[in-house]
């Protein structure tokens, strides 16, 4: 079992933000293998019999996952400092413990899964399924975008269309899987694109290298799940045929990961 900070152990498990596991370690309301719980980096694994509250804590074994049609002005985030609205205030209190597949940022819309497994939830961040997004730009599409979107990029300094606050400077953009150019022009252009990473704000980044700023952004596909006509702020669950491709691409992942074909 892979080691993980305990905080970490505790949010992926319960309905506790890691700041929130934070502060339960400092008041001794934490015990790991029937000690009080002090060193805030403390790596655990659930071999370790782990209390909150006087609660075992235990792994998820089964899963559920939901699809929540993020509207703007959304944090992806269970917690904000500057008092801005959270999923986790529109979700159903029940769904407080599930955890998001990747982020929208806060300008952006659209198809975002959430899921009560860890396991789950790295396997399909850390996978290679196809997104697709409806985007608009601000400027038409040129030539040297286009070639960009075919061949891929390699940019040095990635920070524009970034967050202020990430770390993230250089990037390396695979070739997009697919694009379509629903319209080009001088003022604004649209584009319905593919992609297969989800790296942090990418394609923010990527047509901000061409000085062209993202003013619209909508998800409306993660690998076999369609957002169709949810509406915004709604959730739905998979249904049956999504559930099945779901377990089909995680069994391709253990395969893959063992060194196994996969058949």
């Amino acid at each position: 079992m892979e080691l993980q900070r305990l905080n970490k152990i505790i949010s992926h498990n319960t309905r506790y933000s890691r700041r929130e596991a934070d502060e339960l370690i400092k008041q001794g309301l934490v015990k790991v293998d029937g000690k009080v719980a002090t060193d805030l980096s403390m790596k655990v694994t659930f071999q370790n019999k782990i209390f909150v509250n006087g609660r075992k804590l235990f792994e998820k074994d089964g899963y559920t996952v939901i699809v929540y049609n993020k509207p703007k002005g959304e944090l992806v985030s269970k917690k904000d400092d500057r008092g801005r609205k959270v999923i986790y205030d529109s979700l159903p209190k029940q769904y407080a413990h599930y955890l998001s597949v990747g982020r929208l940022d806060y300008a952006s819309e659209g198809l975002l899964l959430l899921c009560d497994s860890p396991k789950v939830v790295s396997a399909l961040m850390h996978g290679d399924l196809e997104r697709v997004y409806y985007v608009k730009i601000k400027g038409e599409i040129t030539a040297p975008m286009e070639s960009a979107m075919k061949e891929g990029l390699y940019v040095e300094d990635a920070r524009k269309g970034g967050h202020e606050d990430s770390d993230v400077r250089s990037m390396d953009f695979a070739p997009f899987v697919e694009y379509r150019i629903i319209k080009s022009r001088p003022t604004y252009s649209t584009l319905k694109v593919t992609i297969a990473e989800g790296q942090n704000r990418e394609l923010r980044r990527f047509f901000a290298y061409f000085d062209a700023e993202v003013v619209d952004l909508k998800r409306v596909s993660y690998g076999r799940v369609d957002l169709g006509t949810l509406k915004p702020g709604k959730i739905r669950f998979l249904d049956a045929p999504e559930y099945a491709a779901l377990r089909d691409y995680l069994t391709y992942v253990e395969q893959k990961s063992d060194g196994k074909p996969s058949a």
